[in-house]
């Protein structure tokens, strides 16, 4: 197994923190590597979350979520999402979404979506969004590769 993670990493990816909030204000924010586009007309996407993440339930409860990608310099913010903790946003700068969904701020993009379906996927849950919301600011993305993160995209 560990062989196989081994081989895997060896596929630079970018790094979002999905994050997500039911109408009573409980939140919560997952670090992902798996998100990807899926259709432009419509517009959706996806993301992949290990059925064993504490927060699946609320997820799956929401119905919505915000796919946060993260910039250059933001190791430590995706690091926070990664690691279980009370309340992963404290401290954390964010404003809302449609519906109150957290937006991380100082994010390469966000993506507002509301949950289409979601497909057994092994360990993991595959969540297929309808893109509602996105803005975008530009700049360096956050690379993961080889179990670290590469703060500079080659260029």
């Amino acid at each position: 197994m560990r062989s196989l993670r081994e081989a895997l990493g060896m596929y630079a990816t970018g790094v979002a923190v999905v994050t997500t909030a039911l109408e009573d204000g409980c939140r919560a924010g997952v670090t992902v590597n798996s998100f990807t586009s899926v259709s432009l007309d419509p517009p959706l996407v996806l993301w992949c979350l290990s059925k064993r993440a504490p927060s699946v339930a609320l997820f799956l409860r929401a119905g919505r979520f915000v796919v946060n990608v993260l910039a250059a310099g933001q190791g430590e913010l995706s690091r926070r999402f990664a690691t279980p903790a009370e309340d992963k946003f404290a401290g954390v700068a964010t404003r809302s979404a449609a519906g109150g969904l957290p937006v991380l701020e100082g994010t390469l993009a966000g993506f507002a979506c509301r949950t289409v379906t979601v497909h057994e996927g092994g360990d993991h849950l595959i969540f297929v969004g309808a893109v509602e919301q996105f803005d975008r600011a530009g700049g360096e993305p956050l690379v993961f590769h080889s179990g670290r993160y590469l703060e500079r995209a080659a260029g």
